[in-house]
């Protein structure tokens, strides 16, 4: 049974799809699984953001065939941890909990890289050309640590 485990931005098109794909290129395939969801429903079954698409491909990843799903509450059964990219889509995630084990498969990403300052991806989609490099670099960081960490609990 692999170790699940779940990306969540907003739109499930940017931040989160960059991160399963960088998260997963990191970890053993088969021992681990890593999907993405977003709080919001509006990019249900779409690919991910050409952008993402174009950052991803440049650091020789393949997030394309990637479809757009929203977070649903059996998400925390299915998944060992759940890793959100920003503060407001932790609190729409945890409202959705129901219990105690349920909230604390929750984090902030970049807890990895700056423990407990729960410090936000921001969401590049209406920012700056450079914003999906950023980005990507942030995750990237963060994915890094996060997988050594996973891979040193799970094996």
């Amino acid at each position: 049974m692999p170790v699940k485990i779940l990306m969540v931005c907003l739109g499930n098109i940017c931040r989160s799809p960059l991160a399963e794909g960088i998260l997963a290129s990191k970890l053993p395939k088969g021992k681990f699984l890593v999907d993405s969801a977003g709080t919001g429903s509006w990019h249900i079954g779409r690919a991910p953001d050409n952008r993402s698409i174009a950052t991803a491909k440049k650091n020789g990843l393949n997030i394309s065939n990637q479809k757009g799903r929203q977070f649903k509450r059996s998400d925390f059964d299915t998944f060992d941890y759940i890793f959100v990219m920003d503060n407001n889509n932790y609190s729409d995630v945890l409202d959705l909990a129901t219990n105690e084990l349920q909230k604390n498969k929750v984090q902030l990403i970049l807890n990895e890289i700056f423990p407990d300052e729960n410090v936000d991806v921001p969401d590049p989609y209406y920012g700056l050309a450079n914003g999906f490099d950023m980005v990507y670099q942030m995750l990237d960081e963060a994915c890094e640590i996060l997988a050594q960490r996973l891979i040193a609990k799970h094996s």
